[in-house]
């Protein structure tokens, strides 16, 4: 009989006094109601490399809905249950727990959402990705700690290697070649020989995934925290043109997306609309609206897009040396700050850059000090001759020759004298 691996121990020392509390309380409700509670996927993995996870992910032999409103009764936590998926989410002070019954799942064809019947922990483990997210820890007081590994999940951690469970399995859900780079890169893992060779035979069958479920999988690469180092080894495996041919991440893109989290760390990380822009910048427009389509984009994240790519196309303009200040406000304002930042770190002239810093840091922020009602009390009829003044206005402010309310007020009268 092979040995029991327990892992209280590391539970204790790894994870916060609260959350080791909850983990205690549900493993002894879920007891009382004679059903067994286990941590799965992402947490036990990271337990056994001893890198902190706080997303818990539990599945219960039994009703995953009841276990979570008893539990959140006693936390006074708030509950988002999904019954027809056995599901629910616990969410109390800034803590979150998912809850799941445990179940099988078959698939129909390839691509499609697998069909899902109640079942064991060992049906459940079964169902997984790949073997290092197959392991389990049970939390019910008599066997708290105590490993569940069927799949020898444990021991792929240990060699640091990403397993598929079965051959068929990149067919049945091909997002899963993307998850498998996520932790590949994410972990600095490798892919397991027979995996790797699965993944470059199944890339084709990514075309039997839906352009909003490739979305998913692209925007949770796009949250990693290197995220171009997924983007490089998909595009080494031949997994990045599956989204477009004419995609592509090289040095150029490597050093852009370190460049992107220099401009906006320590305050913020760069958003997906950003990182897309960067990613699509090398396209032409219309594949970038192909691309748009296919992935279904929202309204805002496709104007970013569309955005990055105008200004790529006033490109030859902003490297004329010695524009104006009010000619370079003219071609690039009304775009947006992320359009602009990505656009700036894209393009290769240093003039360029210089015009968009200039834009971004002053001449965005000058504005007349006289308004369409100080205009008319200089006898300023209502109509298209205010918004021309503003505009003259504006252009005399943004290149010097007026600097005060009373120079703007002599140059409306010297206009109205001519």
């Amino acid at each position: 009989m092979p040995e029991t691996i327990n892992l209280s121990r590391d539970i204790k020392e790894q994870l916060p006094d609260d959350i080791i509390r909850f983990i205690r309380k549900a493993g002894e409700a879920a007891q009382k109601r004679q059903q067994r509670l286990y941590l799965v996927g992402g947490v036990v993995r990271d337990l056994l490399l001893e890198r902190c996870n706080l997303d818990l992910d539990m599945v219960v032999e039994g009703d995953a809905v009841k276990l979570a409103e008893e539990l959140a009764r006693g936390l006074s936590a708030k509950v988002t249950s999904h019954t027809r998926f056995g599901t629910a989410t616990l969410r109390w002070d800034e803590r979150s727990a998912d809850l799941t019954s445990a179940r099988a799942e078959t698939y129909s064809r390839p691509g499609a959402l697998p069909t899902v019947k109640p079942g064991t922990i060992s049906d459940d483990l079964a169902r997984r990705d790949f073997t290092i997210n197959a392991v389990a820890i049970e939390i019910n007081p008599r066997h708290y700690g105590d490993i569940i590994d069927p799949h020898g999940g444990r021991q792929d951690i240990t060699s640091k290697l990403v397993r598929v469970m079965h051959d068929k399995s990149f067919i049945d859900d091909a997002t899963r070649i993307w998850r498998a780079l996520r932790y590949e890169q994410r972990l600095d893992f490798k892919l397991e020989s027979a995996t790797g060779e699965l993944l470059k035979q199944c890339t084709a069958w990514l075309g039997t995934i839906s352009g909003d479920r490739i979305r998913h999988e692209l925007e949770l690469v796009l949250k990693e925290d290197e995220p171009e180092k997924v983007l490089f080894r998909a595009d080494e495996l031949g997994v990045l043109d599956r989204i477009h041919p004419s995609l592509k991440c090289d040095d150029w893109l490597k050093e852009t997306f370190a460049l992107a989290r220099e401009r906006c760390l320590p305050d913020a990380s760069p958003t997906i609309p950003f990182y897309l822009a960067l990613l699509c910048y090398r396209l032409s427009a219309p594949e970038a609206e192909k691309l748009i389509d296919y992935l279904r984009l929202s309204r805002s994240c496709a104007r970013i897009i569309r955005e990055t790519q105008e200004i790529k196309e006033k490109t030859e303009k902003l490297v004329t040396p010695g524009l104006a200040p009010s000619q370079v406000y003219e071609l690039i304002h009304g775009y947006s700050t992320t359009a602009l930042d990505a656009a700036l770190l894209a393009t290769g002239s240093e003039t360029a850059v210089e015009h968009i810093e200039l834009y971004l840091n002053v001449l965005r922020h000058v504005n007349p000090a006289l308004g369409g009602e100080g205009l008319k009390k200089l006898g300023i009829r209502e109509g298209p001759e205010i918004k021309e003044l503003l505009q003259l206005i504006r252009e005399a402010r943004l290149d010097g020759r007026v600097t005060t309310k009373k120079e703007e007020e002599e140059m409306v009268r010297g206009w109205r004298r001519e």
